[in-house]
């Protein structure tokens, strides 16, 4: 019994450095970066800077979303290549690659660029650029205008239902560039032809062969991952960014 238990548990734990272990960091790094975002590091940073630009408020933040979207989209591209391959990938999870060994894979075989580790960078662009310009934008917009409870419990229900349109309208408007991104990084339907190449293109192809509601693939989870998501987001920022400017206040 202890042979068999010995090698079990010594084939566990070469699986795990292996395979699971890269991609527990593969994935923290992934939510450091979400952190960030969800922080509302470059929205703010945006913001600041349309500060100078006499914007009105409303436009400033709907402009500040989609910058601090196209900023998140460059960022994370590289990392979407590599999570949808590994998705694809249908051998034995023994037998599939870690995160890292795929990225230096398809940077040996097709390199940095567009049909490389930044495949499919447009649409990407356009679907962080379109959701956070809408999330930020309906949010803080329709907050500023909604008047505020002095009840704590009604005040946070009031930012949470916000929120959580916010996320909802933003994923019903942007679903169109998601959908065209699993495409093209995705597997192609012919192997070794390329069908689906370009954002708008490919949205074009979709549209022509499968009809309108296939650009909405996915939207009802989407919809329940980034609504409920988007709004506790908003709140998480909210009552950090209240509580830190309370610390400096007594400083």
């Amino acid at each position: 019994m202890m042979p068999i238990q010995w090698l079990t548990d010594e084939l566990l734990g070469q699986i795990y450095i292996v395979h699971v272990f890269p991609d527990i960091l593969f994935q923290a790094y992934i939510f450091t970066l979400e952190l960030l975002r969800h922080l509302f590091f470059t929205f703010e940073q945006y913001k600041k800077l349309l500060g100078y630009a006499s914007l009105p408020p409303g436009l400033a933040f709907a402009v500040a979303g989609l910058g601090s979207g196209l900023t998140e989209a460059v960022v994370v591209n590289p990392f979407e290549v590599v999570k949808v391959t590994l998705q694809a990938n249908r051998n034995a999870f023994t037998e599939q690659p870690s995160s890292f060994v795929q990225a230096r894979q398809i940077i040996k075989t097709d390199g940095l660029g567009f049909q490389g580790l930044n495949k499919g960078l447009t649409a990407t662009l356009g679907r962080h650029g379109v959701f956070n310009m809408v999330y930020f934008g309906f949010y803080f917009n329709v907050k500023n205008i909604l008047p505020v409870n002095k009840d704590p419990n009604l005040e946070f229900l009031r930012k949470f239902g916000i929120g959580l349109v916010s996320g909802t309208i933003a994923s019903i408007i942007n679903i169109p560039f998601d959908v065209a991104k699993s495409r093209i990084q995705g597997p192609q339907p012919v192997p070794g032809e390329i069908k689906y190449r370009t954002c708008f293109k490919t949205m074009a192809t979709v549209y022509k062969e499968e009809g309108f509601l296939a650009l909405y693939k996915g939207l009802v989870p989407k919809i329940m991952r980034l609504g409920p998501g988007g709004a506790v987001m908003l709140l998480v920022y909210e009552y950090i960014y209240a509580w830190l400017q309370d610390r400096v206040d007594h400083k």
